[in-house]
């Protein structure tokens, strides 16, 4: 679960001091950004934008960060601030969720309570883009505490599905005209 706050963005244990933006942003600016602690594995890539989890059996204690950069990379720091702004807004208001964190080790996204694990912290941003690729089903109470709950409760932030399956939309879908 800290993996799917992690790529959210804006998660810190010391809000006094920190704004959450650094680990994300980091993911982000190196062509590949990974994280190994115990058994558990984190990884984005650009270009592609990609997250991955994954579970490696042979549990080992310590955490490794590994970050690549290409000498020839033409990302800029500008343009990857750029991703993550909403109407030239100096901020970071917008984020994309790769949802089948939210699954981890569940075989599939159905109740409110996992939907409430993925909505931590959505209030903070004004665009919100919940990627479902590798998602092959959601719930009916999943999908409602997502689209009806929270965008009546947080009228403010939009909620973006991309790449969802027919049955996800259907369920998107439902969930929305009940509004």
């Amino acid at each position: 679960h800290a993996v799917l706050e992690l790529a959210k963005g804006k998660f810190t244990t010391d809000p006094d001091n920190h704004t959450g933006e650094g680990i994300f942003f980091t993911s982000r600016m190196f062509d590949k950004f990974a994280i190994r602690s115990g058994n558990v594995y984190f990884s984005h890539e650009s270009p592609g934008d990609e997250d991955w989890i994954l579970e490696n059996r042979d549990q080992e204690s310590g955490t490794v960060v590994l970050l690549r950069l290409h000498n020839d990379t033409e990302r800029t720091t500008r343009e990857i601030f750029d991703q993550f702004t909403v109407d030239s807004e100096y901020g970071f208001s917008k984020t994309i969720v790769p949802v089948e964190l939210v699954g981890y080790g569940d075989a599939s996204l159905i109740s409110r309570s996992q939907a409430k694990r993925l909505l931590t912290r959505f209030d903070r941003f004004r665009t919100v883009i919940l990627d479902f690729k590798g998602v092959e089903q959601v719930g009916q109470g999943f999908a409602d505490e997502v689209f009806r709950v929270f965008t009546r409760a947080n009228p403010t932030v939009h909620l973006v599905p991309i790449n969802a399956n027919i049955q996800v939309q259907t369920m998107i879908r439902r969930a929305m005209s009940a509004t």
